[in-house]
């Protein structure tokens, strides 16, 4: 089974949903009413609104957040819980998909529609790169820069990090350009915004000049080696994820990449990683599926975005069959939190694909996971079995509560509101910020009244 196939799953199901029509903003100002409902990507989450808008340019997008009352912006569907659903109308800006590079200044400044995807090889083709991909690239750049959504390396930060402007419609249907420069430390709280602020309809991103990757899997590392040499083993690489189920006291397998040079043709790959041989022959996470979907391994230079990634540009999931949830711990206490999970392993790995374990940076983006304190994201991708899955996030909560997790905004979890809010120090500022752009509570959803202000 390929990528595509392990993805798609229930998406028999979903096909009509993916085929509804829509209509756009200057169609009489009209909204879609769906006739079936309409789920996130993963089919695990249904909609509470039959009301989408699909604006086609700005303008429409100011006159659709001027009439309504409430509204909620929604990406590409791949938040796994409710922060994008609405019960009254949610705005879809995929069809805002320009993307303006200005190589003097090295930014790009891109539409709201636009993906990873699509981002990249525009801009690798002008010598250009972004320093960091999630694993999948068919998320959107502005959904995932909101939810402070991130890729890999110990010094790499989340994507949310090279953000250096905003375009945000807000509730009277004003126009706004934030930036780094002009808004300073308030910045820091307006880009992880989570919908909160209003419509970002553009985003501008620092870009760095393109780089080369190459990329191998090690097989089998033992969890001891983690004790003393976790930081080591996290920093072997730009970028390193270890997958694991759980059982038998060890990494399944070990994702290294490595930048090349500049003019290097080649990078050097040792046969064995901490005890774990490498592999012979391209690997999927998953244990058991083929690697076709997966990017390039046994060290083959490719471009940056043929290799960060784990999977090919190409194929696009039509459905997610899967459950996700993250949980992001201080790193000095990472070894302590992998055995703390590692306890509930029979629980864990019946419900599990898999786990995946990445190292990201630190940063002063206020509602970011990873704020202040460079952190171990803990990554599980459950099989679509919610009602196995709901009993075991309160017992992974509970080991990890001696860690202080912070959640991330987009996928489930079972935490309280009150231990959310007390991870994040500028909770209070990031609140004031939300009742000054939106007063009236026009973009406020049952997550945000929820997870932001509740407690």
């Amino acid at each position: 089974m390929n990528k595509r196939q392990f993805l798609k799953g229930s998406g028999s199901i979903l096909t009509a949903t993916m085929l509804s029509r829509f209509v756009s903003a200057s169609e009489q100002d009209a909204a879609a009413h769906q006739t079936a409902p309409r789920t996130n990507w993963a089919g695990n989450l249904t909609f509470h609104t039959d009301t989408l808008y699909q604006p086609k340019t700005v303008e429409e997008v100011q006159h659709i957040v001027k009439s309504c009352d409430k509204l909620r912006a929604l990406g590409r569907g791949h938040s796994f819980n409710a922060i994008a659903d609405s019960t009254h109308a949610q705005i879809s800006l995929k069809q805002l998909d320009s993307i303006d590079i200005d190589a003097k200044a090295r930014t790009a400044t891109v539409g709201a529609g636009v993906t990873y995807g699509k981002l990249a090889p525009i801009i690798d083709a002008k010598g250009f790169a972004v320093p960091n991909l999630a694993s999948l690239p068919h998320v959107s750049v502005i959904g995932a820069c909101a939810t402070a959504t991130h890729g890999s390396g110990s010094n790499n930060g989340n994507l949310a990090t090279i953000v250096s402007g905003l375009e945000i419609v807000t509730a009277d249907g004003t126009l706004h350009t934030l930036s780094r420069a002009k808004d300073g430390d308030q910045f820091l709280g307006q880009v992880v915004n989570l919908g909160g602020l209003g419509v970002v309809t553009k985003t501008t991103l620092d870009l760095q000049p393109t780089f080369q990757v190459a990329q191998v899997v090690y097989e089998n590392l033992s969890f001891s080696q983690l004790e003393k040499h976790l930081d080591e083993i996290y920093l072997s690489g730009y970028s390193v994820s270890l997958f694991t189920t759980w059982q038998n006291h060890r990494a399944n397998q070990v994702w290294v990449k490595r930048r090349l040079d500049p003019g290097a043709t080649s990078v050097k790959f040792a046969p064995e990683f901490f005890g774990a041989p490498q592999a012979t022959q391209k690997l999927h996470p998953v244990p058991g599926h083929a690697a076709e979907s997966c990017t390039e391994q046994l060290g083959v230079p490719g471009p940056w975005y043929e290799r960060l990634p784990h999977f090919k540009l190409n194929f696009i999931p039509s459905s997610g069959a899967e459950i996700q949830t993250e949980y992001f711990v201080p790193r000095e206490h990472a070894y302590e939190a992998i055995l703390a999970i590692e306890q509930l392993r029979d629980r864990i790995t019946p419900h599990l694909f898999i786990t995946e374990l990445r190292a990201i940076a630190a940063d002063n983006l206020w509602l970011s996971m990873a704020y202040q304190r460079p952190s171990l994201a803990i990554h599980f991708t459950w099989k679509p079995e919610w009602d196995a899955v709901q009993q075991i996030l309160p017992l992974i909560e509970e080991k990890l509560a001696p860690f202080n997790p912070r959640p991330h905004w987009a996928k489930v979890f079972t935490l309280p509101p009150a231990k959310i809010q007390q991870q994040y120090p500028k909770m209070p500022e990031y609140q004031a910020l939300l009742n000054h752009y939106d007063p009236k509570g026009k973009f406020r959803n049952q997550f945000i009244d929820t997870y932001i202000f509740s407690a």
